[in-house]
Formats: C-alpha cells, structure tokens, sequence
C-alpha cells in the first residue's frame, strides 16, 4: 500500500513514518512538508491512503484534500492536527475524511484507525489465509533462522508455490521482506531500549552476528544503527 504523510514538521513526518513501519514495513510511504510538495506526489503517482496536517503553510490541509481529491477520487484521508476545532470536523466530514488523530499521536490510536480502514476498505496486507500464517511466522520467529524452505514447510505447502504466492499478494520476495522487518525491529529496539547493545539488539532482530547487522543497517539506512540511536534518541519517549 502506498501512503502519502504531509506535514510541516519534519519530526512529525518522521515519527509517523516510524509508527507505520514497524507495523506495516513493506508499504510505500512518501513525505510532504508543503501542499505544494504534496501535489507534485500526487500527480507522480497513485497513493491509497493520506495522512494531512490541517496547519500547513500556505494551502491549508483541508483545501490540500480538496485538490487532492480531484488528482485522485478514490484517495481516503485522515486528518492530523493538534487542535479540536467543531468547524474544522464540520468542513472534514463534507470532505469524506475518514477519521483524525489529535496530537502528540498515540501510538495505538493511529494503528486503531489504519487498521480499520484496512477492516472498512477490504483492503488486505494479506489476502489469504496461507499468507496471513506465514507473516505470523515472521514476525513470531523473527529473531531465529527463516528461510523459505522452513516456512514452506511450515504452512505445508511447497517453496515455489509460497515464493509466487508471497509476491503476488505483497508485492515482494520473502528474503526482502523479512530483511524489511527485521531492520523495522532492529530501529525500534534500538530506540525503545537504550540499555542493549548491538549484539543483543543484533539477535533480537534476527541477525546472525553484529558484523553483518551493522553492515546491513547501514545499506538499508545509510547509518550505522548506532549512529541512528544516537540522532533518534529521545524523539519517540
């Protein structure tokens, strides 16, 4: 699923992507600070799901859906704001906004509201019961050796079937999203508990030695994760 953040705040952009990511690694998510920036995305691309800021500089987050609406009809949103306003709810709902979060964001409430779009929208980060096994099985195991042929074996089927299958229904290989999610494990451990090491976070996330956890990491985030502690820590207590 592709989703579209759009906030003048880069440590909003940020924490939000964060939050999504360690539920839903795979997806697709682009950031906008601007409504200009926001429409250029738009027109470059097609996006299922935006989250928008009311406060935005220049073209309010409400007349930003209105535009956006017209890019893209089926595109659902979400309203983030750090104000209750009755006017501001009046005008989101003649706008067909699904629903909004009130800030600081909580965690579970953002996942609550996704979540029920997925529920309300039929949308599926799995759409068989096959596959939605094999994810449990990640995300259960993660922290032990998973390959194919385990997971195969596993949901009792054969590698070639699971492997095409996967692809079909998530858009990736199984080596890629597993990798996906255990650098997604990886930063959160590594933000929620300051006292691990990387040897211990490196296990945690499933990583066979520390030496090929910091090489990774640092390919998918272009730092080293504890350079990532470092610029990150504090920004998600």
């Amino acid at each position: 699923m592709k989703l579209l953040i759009v906030d003048d705040e880069p440590l909003e952009l940020e924490q939000l992507t964060h939050l999504i990511k360690q539920k839903w690694p795979v997806w697709e998510i682009y950031c906008a600070e601007d409504s200009s920036h926001a429409l250029k995305l738009s027109r470059e691309g097609k996006f299922t799901l935006a989250l928008i800021d009311i406060h935005l500089p220049g073209l309010s987050g409400l007349d930003l859906i209105e535009l956006l609406k017209k890019d893209q009809p089926d595109l659902h949103f979400i309203i983030t704001t750090a104000y209750q306003n009755f006017s501001y709810a009046q005008k989101s709902i003649k706008l067909g906004v699904m629903d909004y979060l009130v800030k600081p964001i909580i965690e579970c409430e953002l996942t609550e509201i996704i979540q029920r779009f997925i529920e309300n929208h039929r949308y599926s980060v799995a759409k068989s019961r096959l596959i939605e096994q094999v994810l449990n099985i990640i995300d259960k195991d993660c922290s032990l050796r998973i390959s194919l042929e385990s997971l195969a074996e596993s949901v009792h089927v054969s590698p070639t079937y699971l492997s095409r299958k996967f692809s079909e229904e998530m858009g990736v290989s199984i080596p890629s999203f597993i990798m996906s999610y255990r650098i997604e494990k990886a930063k959160n451990l590594l933000l929620k508990y300051p006292e691990y090491n990387m040897s211990l976070v490196a296990e945690l996330a499933g990583f066979h030695s520390q030496h090929y956890f910091t090489n990774t990491f640092k390919k998918y985030e272009g730092i080293t994760p504890s350079k990532y502690r470092e610029l990150k820590s504090g920004k998600y207590d």
